[in-house]
């Protein structure tokens, strides 16, 4: 029989990323998996690319992390020769770039987030070589699990604490029902002024069932 090889860590998982006026929420789930095994549990999928703008990982592990951090230093570089913050829009112009020119060697699927003085709070799906700016997106093998909920729940003009709660809701629900999704939820709610990191547990990760 033929050496496949060990089973590739995967970031079986769910992600998320939601405007408001001033900036935005990005979350994710924090399971990883290789195969049918549970590797890690509370893995951290939401990568900082500059002081305020973020992706949100999924897909192989290695490979979003990579993308990620090749990212991240070139906004460094990018930074220091235009002596100010880098654009939302840039970060994933770059992140589309590579993820589309390696599209044969990478299997990852990253959701960029975050502010600028341009134009404030923004979300960008980068898939294919596409670039798109959404008021809010969902990624990951829970996300099929809840397009509708967030179809049916998301209201334009939401402030920043209805796109937290909004976003905690949608990971809860995808972590319930998808087994690539679980552990715990992590968000980070990204303005003009801060970037406030949470991870959220036990009883107040949102339920909606009986137990």
């Amino acid at each position: 029989m033929a050496n496949r090889g060990a089973p590739k860590i995967s970031l079986g998982t769910t992600i998320m990323a939601v405007e408001f006026d001033g900036g935005v929420v990005v979350g994710s789930d924090s399971r990883v998996s290789a195969g049918q095994s549970v590797v890690n549990r509370v893995f951290n999928k939401l990568e900082p690319l500059h002081d305020r703008i973020y992706c949100a990982l999924s897909g192989s592990a290695a490979d979003a992390q990579a993308i990620a951090d090749i990212v991240n230093y070139q906004l460094e570089l990018h930074s220091l020769n235009m002596e100010e913050p880098p654009l939302v829009l840039a970060a994933a112009t770059l992140v589309k770039n590579i993820s589309y020119k390696h599209k044969e060697e990478l299997s990852a699927h990253l959701i960029v987030a975050g502010w600028d003085h341009k134009k404030g709070g923004q979300v960008y799906v980068t898939m294919g070589g596409m670039l798109a700016r959404f008021p809010f997106s969902i990624g990951g093998s829970g996300s099929t699990y809840i397009q509708g909920y967030v179809d049916s729940a998301y209201k334009p003009g939401m402030d920043a604490e209805e796109c937290r709660q909004f976003t905690k809701n949608a990971i809860a629900l995808a972590m319930v029902r998808d087994g690539s999704s679980g552990g715990v939820i992590y968000l980070a709610t990204i303005t003009k002024d801060s970037v406030k990191e949470e991870v959220i547990v036990g009883e107040d990760v949102p339920k909606f069932y009986d137990e």
